[in-house]
């Protein structure tokens, strides 16, 4: 069933630090983010290309994590209708003003307690001074800082029952799915959504300790291949954690690389950026357990911590996630 196209995409995100300044180099001067206002504890930043004000909004907290996910709806009317869907399943939390440029956002949860925003109402950037670009049909200069990420591309968070998440944005919002982890049992250990002819959008993978809420890692396009290894070398010059990669997918098949913010937020930074899905009777392609044991496409084994770190983190290995240090394998969350 193709995507109802109710939501338009995947907007913008807060991310939670307990790191704040920290995290506001990591995010300006390494993923060459442009910082774009603040309010109270937060700090809005966007990448380059992005049409609209914030691409993500950095807030202050007790501990890292994701806060509230941001989708655009595609005109007043079809988020009136999702709106109308989602307070039949009792998800919903009611309206809200929205961040500086934003209007009206109805919020709500997913099954696992994820907080998300609707809305439709937004201002377009307009850039001004250096940041006006060349090319008018370009929404900021490119900035020629760090790994200068182009937009957000999609979000991966953890989910004790990813199915019922799946299920939810399906069947509530409209979404498509591309791609599944089928364990022997027929458990779904991840599922890959779309709600554009992007390969995806949002994705749920299975949080083995069991605890609700949590995100795996947001992730940002970028260029080229070449600019994900340049990202390399420079968290490298940064200081910047390297997790895995820079590899290749064999889960739609882009070239990667995951990095944590100094918080412990995993940032992904992959080219290209989800591949495109343009038939409309697409069906979900199932990958077992046999083939994940695998490993990347090119033969890379996924890496302990792509199983087991998350945040905000839990477990025995708190305090080393809370000072972004990695963590021992032994409890977390399941990813393709």
């Amino acid at each position: 069933m193709p995507p109802l196209h109710d939501v338009a995409h995947l907007a913008h995100v807060e991310l939670l630090t307990h790191k704040p300044e920290e995290c506001l180099d990591f995010y300006v001067n390494y993923l060459g983010m442009t910082e774009n206002g603040s309010s109270g504890d937060s700090v809005f930043l966007r990448a380059w290309d992005d049409y609209e004000n914030t691409t993500i909004k950095l807030t202050a907290a007790h501990q890292p994590g994701v806060g509230r996910t941001n989708f655009r709806a595609g005109t007043p009317e079809s988020l009136q209708r999702r709106v109308e869907a989602i307070e039949k399943t009792g998800l919903g939390k009611g309206w809200q003003d929205g961040d500086p440029g934003y209007g009206p956002v109805y919020v709500f949860t997913d099954p696992d307690g994820h907080e998300m925003g609707l809305y439709y109402e937004t201002e377009w950037y307009r850039p001004e001074g250096r940041l006006k670009p060349a090319l008018k049909n370009q929404a900021q200069a490119y900035p020629g800082r760090g790994v200068s990420v182009r937009r957000i591309d999609h979000i991966n968070y953890l989910g004790v029952t990813p199915v019922e998440n799946r299920d939810f944005f399906v069947d509530t919002l409209g979404a498509m799915i591309t791609e599944q982890i089928v364990l022997n049992d027929g458990t779904i250990a991840g599922t890959w959504t779309t709600f554009t002819n992007k390969g995806y959008d949002v994705v749920w993978t299975k949080d083995n300790t069991g605890t609700s809420g949590r995100l795996h890692h947001l992730s940002f396009a970028v260029d080229s291949r070449d600019d994900v290894i340049r990202a390399a070398d420079l968290a490298l010059e940064h200081g910047v954690h390297i997790e895995t990669g820079p590899h290749k997918h064999t889960i739609q098949q882009s070239f990667f690389l995951y990095v944590w913010d100094p918080a412990g937020n995993r940032i992904e930074l992959d080219n290209p950026a989800a591949r495109l899905v343009f038939a409309p009777d697409w069906q979900p392609v199932d990958w077992s357990e046999a083939e994940r044991a695998k490993g990347q496409a090119w033969g890379l084994k996924t890496i302990d911590t792509f199983h087991t770190h998350g945040t905000p983190p839990v477990g025995e290995n708190l305090a080393d996630e809370l000072a972004g240090r990695p963590r021992a394998a032994g409890s977390g969350g399941s990813a393709g």
